[in-house]
C-alpha cells in the first residue's frame, strides 16, 4: 500500500481535493534514481510556466502591432518549449539547446518579443545548476548569435513585411538578459554546489559520531563482559574442582557465578537501552572509581588478592574521566585474573593537580599468553586514554611480573581545554 502511495497509485488526495495524479504526472512518468528515490517530474512549475509564457505571450502580440499576430504555429512553438521543460531534470542539456532553438525559430518567424525568453532562462538556469555550463553558455550564444543575423541581415527575408533592422539598443537589452541568465545561474550553481558539500559533511560527521557510538558500545560491551566472564570462568573452575570434595566452597563459588552474570547483565542491558534509545537518560549512573571496593570484591572472588593505595585528594572526575579510569582498572585486573600466575595485585589511585595516576602491578609470572594480553583489552585501554588526552603503558616490569599506568586529565584540565 506504501509503495502504491510513493508511486501516485491510490494515494492520498491533495489538500485542495485533486488526486495526486495532477501533482506529479502520471506513474509511468516516474523514475528512480541510482539510490532507490523517485525523481518526479517538475509537472506543477512547467504548468505554470506554460500558462504565464502563452496568456503573456498574447498580451506582447497585442502591444507589438508591428510583429506577425499570435497564430496556431506560434502557441505550438511556445507549448513546444515549455513543454521540454518537463524533462530540465534528467536531460538539461538538450533541453536547454531545445528551448533556445525554438526561441530562435520564434523570433525569427516575426512574432512578438516576449515572456518567450523565460523558457530559454529556465532551460538554461537548470543546464547550469545541473553542472553544463559551458554547454547552457553555448545555448544562451546561439540564440543571442541567430538573432543578431535574423535582426540585422535575413530580416529582408523572413516575416513580418517590410520589416527593419533592430536597433542596437534593443541589442543591448538582449545582451543585459543574455548576462542576467548566466549571473542568476552561476550564482544558483554555486549555492547548490555549497549545500551538497555542506549535507555531505554533515552526513560525513554523522556517520562519523556514529562509528565513535559503536566503538564506545563496544567497548563498554567487551570490559563489562571480559571482566565477568574471567570471573565467572575462574569460579567455575572451582566449583568443578571442589564440587565433590568441598561441596560448601563449591556452592560459594556458584553464588559468585550468579552475582558475576547478574551484574553483567545489567551492565549490558543498561548499554544496550541506550542504544535502542539514543538521548535518554541513562537508568542507572556510569561506574565509577566509587566502585572500586566493588571492583576488588569481585577480584576477591576470583582469588586474587589486591591491595589498593590512594594518594592525593580531589573531588570527583569528570563522569567521562571516572568512567574511563573505572574501566582501565576493571580490564587492568581482568587481566591478572587470566594471564598471571600472581594471585596478587596491587592498585595505585594518585591524584596529582590536573592528572589522575593508575598504576596497576602483578608479580607474574605470565600463565601462557602475554600477561598484558594482545587483544582488544589493551588496545581499548588506550583508546579509552586517548579519547581524554591521557596516555596507557603496559609492559613487564625488570623485576618480574607485569605494569599498566595510565594518567587521564582530571576534571580541572578537561575545563581549561573547554
Amino acid at each position: 500500500m506504501d509503495e502504491q502511495r510513493e508511486h501516485g497509485r491510490g494515494g492520498p488526495s491533495l489538500p485542495w481535493g485533486g488526486p495526486p495524479l495532477w501533482r506529479h504526472g502520471p506513474p509511468w512518468w516516474n523514475r528512480r534514481d541510482d539510490v532507490g528515490d523517485v525523481r518526479r517530474l517538475p509537472w506543477l512549475t512547467t504548468l505554470a510556466i506554460t500558462v504565464f509564457v502563452q496568456i503573456g505571450s498574447g498580451y506582447a502580440a497585442h502591444s507589438q502591432l508591428d510583429r506577425v499576430d499570435l497564430d496556431v504555429p506560434a502557441r505550438l512553438l511556445l507549448l513546444a518549449g515549455t513543454a521540454s521543460l518537463l524533462l530540465r531534470h534528467r536531460f538539461p542539456l538538450a533541453v536547454a539547446y531545445f528551448t533556445a532553438g525554438t526561441a530562435l525559430v520564434y523570433l525569427g518567424a516575426g512574432y512578438a518579443y516576449g515572456p518567450v525568453l523565460l523558457t530559454v532562462a529556465v532551460g538554461c538556469f537548470a543546464a547550469v545548476v545541473a553542472g553544463y555550463r559551458r554547454a547552457a553558455w553555448g545555448a544562451v550564444a546561439m540564440l543571442w548569435a541567430g538573432h543578431l543575423l535574423v535582426a540585422h541581415w535575413l530580416y529582408r527575408w523572413l516575416p513580418p513585411d517590410g520589416d527593419a533592422p533592430r536597433t542596437w539598443g534593443e541589442e543591448i537589452i538582449v545582451a543585459v538578459w543574455v548576462v542576467a541568465i548566466i549571473a542568476v545561474s552561476e550564482l544558483a550553481r554555486v549555492k547548490r554546489e555549497q549545500w551538497l558539500k555542506e549535507s555531505a559533511e554533515r552526513a560525513q560527521a554523522a556517520k562519523r559520531r556514529a562509528d565513535e557510538e559503536r566503538l564506545r558500545m563496544a567497548r563498554e560491551l567487551h570490559d563489562v563482559l571480559a571482566h565477568s566472564i574471567s570471573v565467572i570462568n575462574v569460579q567455575a573452575g572451582v566449583g568443578l574442582a571442589l564440587l565433590d570434595s568441598d561441596p560448601e566452597q563449591a556452592r560459594t563459588a556458584l553464588t559468585t557465578i550468579k552475582a558475576a552474570s547478574k551484574e553483567a547483565l545489567g551492565e549490558v542491558r543498561q548499554v544496550l537501552d541506550t542504544l535502542r534509545t539514543p538521548g535518554d537518560a541513562p537508568r542507572a549512573p556510569a561506574p565509577g572509581l566509587d566502585r572500586l571496593p566493588e571492583l576488588v570484591q569481585q577480584a576477591a572472588a576470583a582469588g586474587l588478592t589486591v591491595d589498593v593505595d590512594t594518594r592525593g585528594r580531589c573531588g570527583k572526575p569528570a563522569p567521562g574521566v571516572d568512567l574511563a579510569a573505572f574501566r582501565i582498572l576493571q580490564e587492568a585486573l581482568t587481566n591478572v585474573v587470566r594471564h598471571s600466575g600472581s594471585r596478587h595485585a596491587r592498585v595505585l589511585v594518585r591524584y596529582e593537580g590536573a592528572e589522575l595516576t593508575l598504576r596497576v602491578d602483578d608479580d607474574g609470572p605470565a600463565t601462557g599468553a602475554d600477561a598484558g594480553g594482545s587483544g582488544n583489552g589493551l588496545a581499548g585501554m588506550r583508546e579509552r586514554a586517548a579519547a581524554l588526552n591521557g596516555t596507557i603503558e603496559a609492559g613487564s616490569r625488570p623485576d618480574g611480573g607485569f605494569r599498566v599506568t595510565a594518567v587521564l586529565p582530571t576534571r580541572m584540565a578537561l575545563q581549561e581545554d573547554q
